[in-house]
Order: C-alpha cells, then structure tokens, then sequence
C-alpha cells in the first residue's frame, strides 16, 4: 500500500494530473490507479502467455555418426541388403524369418546401421497405438497444437546444423542442399500453421438461401483419426516433418512410412517430435515410423483403419498407392515426379539469372520433384547459354561433406552424392541416345571420386540441343542433368514446356513480367514462378499438382482440411420464432394429389421465378393451398 501511495504522489503525476478551477493542483486517484491496474492486467496477461504459448524446451541426443570425424565400417558394395553378404554388418540378434535393412552413407560407403523391417502385424500394432493416442489427442485445443508447432520451429532452428548433418549422411547431399531444402522449407511450414493453421479449420458459416432463410448453417472440420504419409527419400527431413506437422496439427494420429533408403535418419528426425509431444504433456504414441520393403507397404495402403494416405514419390508407385487405397475408398493425396520446364523469353539478361538456372537444375544434385530439368531458349540466345553453362557447370566439385580433409577441415564442395547406382545405366543411355541424336553432352557419366571409391556420384551434366522427340526429353531424370532446348517462337516454346505428361511445377523468365504472366497461364501445371525458381514450396499455401504429377493439395488450408471430415450443420435462426413444419397440403395421407402439386408448382414458381410479376401470383397459390 506504501508503494502504490508513492506512486499516486509522484511529482510528475501531481503535477500533470488534477488541475482545479481555482489553478491549483490536486490529485485525483483515479488516474494512477487506472494505470497501475492496468499494467498489472498486462503483467498477468503476459505471464499467462508465456506459461501457455511459449515453446517448450526439450533435450534430444544427437547420434554420433553426424559428427564429421565419425569412422563407420567400409561396405565395399553399399545396398539395402549388404548384410546378407557381409557378417560385419549383421546384427548381433537374428529373427529367424525377418527381413533387415542395411543403412549407409551414399556419398562413402560407411555403414550406418542395420534396421529390423517391420512385417504386416507391426504396421496394424502401429496403427492401434496411433489410434489409442489420438482419441486424447482430437479434444485438444489449437493453442496447444501451436505450443507444439512452436516447440519444434525453436528446437530446429536452434538445432539446424545437426539436423542437416544427419540428412547428409543419410543421403550424401551438401550442408548448403541440406540447410535450403530440409531446415528453410519445414521452418517456412510450422510458420505457417503457427499463424494461420487454426483459422483454416475453424467452424465456417455457409450462405443460405430464401427457402431456408430462417435456417443458418456451418462446416466443422473434425480429425479423421489415424492418417497415414508414404514419402520419399530425397528430403529425409522434411518430407516426414511436413505430413506428420499437417495431420497433428488437424487433430490427427499418423503413420508414416518411409523410404527404407533413409530409415536411420528419418527414425531420429520423427523422434525428435515425439520427443516435443512428450514434453508438451502429449501422448508420443501418436506418432509412428513404419519402414519395410514394398511387398509388405500393403498393410498400410489397403488397411480400414487408416483414413487419408499420403504420397510423395515416383509415378509407378504413387498409381500403386492409388489402387490400394482403392479398397476401403481411403482418400489419397499424390505428389508425383515431374519435369519442370523455365521458358526464358527472348531479350532476356542471360547472365542474371544464370545462377538460380544453375541452382534449380544441380540443388541437391537434381533429386528434385520441382528441379529444372528443360530450359528452353530462343535460338538465338541458345549458344550464349550454353557457353554459361559450358563455363560453370565442369568446375562443380563434388563429394562428402562428413568427411574431413588433412588439417581437419570440411572440404567445400558445390554437389554431393546420389542415393546410390541403380539409375546409372539408364541414365548414361538416355544420354548417350540424345548424343547419338546430334547433342552435345557437358559430363553425362558416372563419376568415380579419388577419395571416396565406394560413393554414388554422378558427373554434372548438360545436354543441348535437344527436342521433345527424344527420350530424355520426356523422362523424369531425377539427377544433375540440364537439357537446353531451343525454340523459334514463343507458340513452339509453350508447346515443349507442355509437351510431357507431367504438371507439376514451371518457371517463365523475361525482361516484362506481364508478358511472362502471359506465358505462365498457357502452362499446363499446377505452380509457375515468374522469374524465380520453386517460390511456391516455401510459400506453403501455393503447392498444386496436376496431370500426370499428382493430384489434391497438402498445402495451405485446402492441404489441412483434406486431413479432416467436413461435417455440416444446420439449425434454427430463431427456434422459439420459426421452425420447419409440414403443411397440411403435403402431410400424409395426402388428401388430393392435384392440390398437393398445385402447392408444390407454386412453391418452386414463388423461390425461383424469373419475374417478380410471377412468384407474386405464386405467393397467392401457396397461401390458398397450404391448408388444403
């Protein structure tokens, strides 16, 4: 009381506040107590914030094999089954029956781990624990789905390194490769549902009509239950993060299943959440890793207890997917391959963009669903390009960035390794056909590094000119690959850009940003960047597919709410005023058929008539009739 007396006496307070008619000063306490009450209301406030928004910190140990100078066991041939040619690599216990997966480091060859696959009664244990979690986890409330999203966001941010390290020696790609596509696009996503995820499934009022103008209406967006995300393995990170973030955050239980090409790193990735879900007070059963070989996926894909599945991945599979889910009518969402194309019109200043071309097409070695893989220049511009590319593209080192050079440092690299060598052969002949077909081919082999012998790499290739009929120019390459195309007109060029069966993501640069805009909506695909390469994967509500890459959205809030049952309901504007009753004209046994009609006709003249002459002479029927 002592304090708050002081407060009210402070000079600057009598002096400012309380002025009577006779010009003297006086205090009127309604001002300092005003103020003091509320800062308190705004102390309370905050702490309540803090106590119930802030993130929660969390410990999660990091696995020794992403320090750079960790030794693994060499595998002088790496595969997923290398353990059943070499004792070394087989665990210490054996199930008899059971199936393993061999973990390594593409880019050296070392040994990660050996992983028990699951079988068909693991994947439906799986399931049933998600399920048990996620009847607490629906009631939950959206500021505690965001305490998580803003749990993880802090610890990713604070961790980043780690995590691009493990993701580098689960797929051989650089830190750099690592630090754009799995940290910046993941930290972009929890932005996303931190700020507008809850707005996007609030209850959502829906117009009526004058039939039902006495009635007002609403869409629920409920959980669906256990929802399951089948992705692959070329962002380790992220492409578990980005499924499992959506689906908890709509309330959710999930499964996902991973590429058992990245099972290690994926396993330590999930359980970092599971670790923030147990922090936060949640359940961390609500999340669960499967990884097995494809012939066993099919106790996921065709199970009834799964509601939504989604896929990330290559075509083959993902029509696979399709036709299981195809049994219990499961929804499927499905980001496929694609072929992206940039249209650089006429007059365009090569050199200024010559970067984000080099960067769409050899980020992360080209293992992009939205890389570049066709430029398609004028032909006059065609040579300049190419000498651009003929330039840079021989002088791009590649090779590990877990490994450390004499002296202890990381060796700067600009591409890492690929996944492994099964796509060698084919690729080598799509390009030794195109060169048979009058193209002049930049690399296009394997590459055998001095310093790692047992690593999967693959040379930085350019290829020009090429046209839609070669092969190479329709197949998704999936690798380091640029193909040049040129173009005599601007109708020729959209034809190329259009000329494969893939829609799924295209740039267009030029000196006019309309006359690009042009170009972009004669494009057959579901995103275009305007000068500018892939924008709309860090913009999270603007990712599309369409054709043969995919179709559905899980993105922004047509993505989140595919992860809910839309639910309508309708009630009364005014029950103790109105409500729907059955006139005496329709109510059974209808009394005569002629009048129930003529009730009927008049109705339906009265709601929809063109002139007002008519529903006027409607209202007289229907008021005449309704009592018959």
């Amino acid at each position: 009381m002592d304090t708050l007396i002081s407060l009210m006496n402070h000079p600057y307070l009598t002096s400012k506040l309380g002025l009577a008619e006779d010009g003297k000063r006086h205090i009127d306490a309604i001002y300092p107590i005003t103020m003091f009450f509320a800062f308190g209301i705004y102390l309370v406030y905050q702490r309540y914030e803090k106590k119930h928004n802030s993130p929660v910190p969390f410990e999660y140990k990091i696995p020794i094999q992403a320090d750079t100078t960790w030794e693994g066991v060499q595998i002088e041939q790496p595969h997923l089954q290398a353990h059943l040619t070499d004792e070394k690599l087989r665990p210490a216990f054996q199930a008899p029956g059971r199936e393993w997966i061999t973990s390594y480091d593409p880019a050296t060859g070392k040994h990660i781990g050996t992983f028990l696959a699951d079988n068909a009664f693991e994947i439906e244990e799986k399931i049933a624990k998600a399920q048990r979690a996620q009847l607490t986890w629906k009631n939950s409330s959206f500021q505690k789905r965001r305490r998580v999203m803003r749990s993880l966001l802090k610890w990713l941010v604070d961790n980043q390194e780690a995590c691009a390290k493990v993701a580098c020696r689960d797929t051989g790609k650089t830190l750099i490769d690592a630090a754009l596509g799995e940290i910046l696009t993941t930290c972009s996503k929890l932005e996303w549902l931190i700020k507008h995820g809850e707005k996007a499934l609030q209850p959502e009022s829906r117009s009526t009509n004058l039939m039902l103008s006495y009635k007002k209406s609403q869409i629920l967006y409920e959980p669906l239950g256990v929802v399951a995300a089948i992705v692959s393995w070329n962002y380790p990170l992220h492409n578990a993060w980005s499924p499992i973030l959506a689906s908890i955050f709509a309330g959710n239980g999930v499964v996902l299943k991973c590429s058992e090409q990245v099972i290690w790193s994926t396993t330590w990735f999930v359980g970092a959440i599971s670790a923030c879900l147990r922090a936060c007070g949640h359940d961390p059963e609500l999340i669960q890793v499967v990884c097995c070989y494809p012939d066993t996926a099919k106790a996921l894909t065709t199970s009834p207890n799964i509601k939504h599945i989604t896929f990330i991945g290559s075509e083959t599979v993902g029509r696979k997917v399709a036709i299981d889910a195809t049994k219990h009518l499961t929804p499927v969402t499905l980001e496929l391959g694609g072929k992206d194309p940039a249209i650089i019109l006429p007059g365009t200043d090569l050199k200024k963009w010559a970067s984000i071309w080099l960067r769409g097409v050899y980020q992360n070695m080209g293992q992009n669903c939205i890389g570049i893989e066709r430029l398609i220049v004028s032909t006059e511009q065609y040579d300049d390009l190419y000498a651009i590319f003929e330039s840079v593209v021989p002088k791009l080192r590649i090779g590990s960035v877990m490994t450390t050079a004499q002296g202890g440092y990381v060796r700067t690299i600009e591409g890492g390794a690929m996944l492994n060598d099964d796509r060698f052969r084919g690729l080598e002949k799509l390009i030794d056909d195109a060169r048979e077909a009058n193209a002049y081919v930049i690399g296009g082999k394997q590459y055998h590094h001095h310093d790692h012998e047992h690593g999967y790499y693959f040379q930085p290739t350019v290829v020009g000119p090429v046209d839609i009929k070669m092969e190479i120019a329709n197949t998704e390459l999936f690798a380091p690959v640029a193909l040049l195309m040129p173009y005599e007109t601007l109708e020729e060029a959209v034809e190329i850009a259009n000329s494969t069966r893939y829609g799924l993501g295209a740039s267009v640069f030029g000196p006019d940003q309309e006359d690009c805009i042009t170009i972009a909506k004669q494009l057959e695909c579901g995103m275009v960047s305007i000068n500018d390469f892939a924008t709309f994967y860090i913009k999270y509500d603007l990712y599309c597919m369409k054709r043969s890459s995919g179709y559905g959205r899980f993105g922004g809030p047509e993505g989140l709410r595919s992860l809910t049952n839309p639910k309508a309901i309708i009630v009364d504007r005014w029950p103790s005023l109105i409500q729907t009753g059955i006139p005496p004209v329709l109510d059974y046994p209808l009394r005569s058929l002629s009048q129930s009609w003529e009730f009927v006709s008049g109705l339906v003249r009265l709601l929809y008539a063109e002139s007002w002459r008519t529903r006027l002479g409607a209202l007289l029927t229907v008021a005449t009739t309704a009592n018959k």
